[in-house]
């Protein structure tokens, strides 16, 4: 029986929106369920996902509160290139 920890900020990624929408939510779900079926052979009726959203003020990185990273970042002209994350530059 896996159990599956997704933690996100509690902020939008849509117009108007301050969370992540029902959808979003159901899509991960689904998501993390299909993926476990597929590498891991396990059931999706015995696949638990819990979905945490924590405010940002409440959220770090890089030694700082998130918003105040996200600052730092932006006055530097610098946003780290997520899609590198993992894989080791040649």
């Amino acid at each position: 029986m896996p159990i599956v920890n997704i933690q996100i900020t509690r902020e939008g990624t849509l117009p108007a929106h301050t969370s992540v929408t029902r959808q979003q939510k159901a899509q991960l779900i689904e998501g993390v369920s299909k993926l476990l079926l597929d590498v891991l052979n396990k059931p999706m009726n015995s696949t638990f996902v819990v979905i945490d959203e924590v405010d940002v003020e409440n959220w770090g990185w890089g030694g700082l509160p998130v918003e105040e990273y996200r600052k730092r970042m932006a006055a530097s002209a610098h946003v780290p290139d997520t899609k590198l994350v993992g894989i080791a530059k040649e």
